[in-house]
């Protein structure tokens, strides 16, 4: 593997982490540690989590290269209210002039899959504000139910496959392991 290479000069892709199973932010909190171990800038953008409680953003804050905003509202997002729709909007304007400003390397929209699927972003939204994004910031989005347009556009889309689930057994999330 050569060393020398400024990781910069690689970057640009789009990758979505979707599916039943569990692990889609676990990967891009994957994702983000290694770049930052190699010196790029990270943003973590969460569009459906809140401010607090969240194992990843008490780490986070703890590793210099990586910036973790989040900006979902206190409450779980079912079906979608103005209220609602207007803080994904919120996060999809942040996403856009954060990235817009060339100081990432990477940029992770957390749930901004679900956003879509929920209604509170429209896809084409979603994508013309990665169009507008500096060339090389790389771009991961998490989330169920990637839509088709979302698939087409990316470069790299992993499904995550649900197989099995401790819920089925009763359990339910555990701090630490799912938040």
């Amino acid at each position: 593997m050569e060393e020398s290479q400024d990781p910069r000069e690689q970057l640009g892709l789009v990758q979505i982490y979707t599916g039943n199973g569990k692990g889609k932010t676990t990967a891009a909190l994957g994702l983000a540690l290694r770049a930052s171990g190699r010196g790029l800038k990270v943003l973590f953008l969460q569009f459906l989590k809140p401010e607090g409680g969240y194992g990843e953003q008490l780490a986070c804050a703890k590793i210099p290269g990586i910036d973790l905003i989040p900006m979902g509202l206190d409450h779980f997002v079912g079906i979608a209210k103005g209220e609602d729709v207007a803080a994904a909007h919120r996060c999809l304007s942040k996403a856009a002039e954060l990235m817009g400003t060339g100081r990432y390397d990477v940029a992770v929209l957390d749930e901004s899959v679900n956003a879509v699927r929920l209604k509170l972003i429209t896809s084409k939204e979603l994508i013309d504000v990665l169009k507008g994004r500096p060339e090389h910031v790389e771009v991961i989005l998490t989330g169920r139910g990637a839509t088709e347009d979302l698939v087409d556009y990316a470069d790299l889309v992993t499904d995550m496959r649900l197989v099995k689930h401790p819920f089925d057994k009763g359990i339910d999330a555990r701090i630490g392991i799912e938040y």
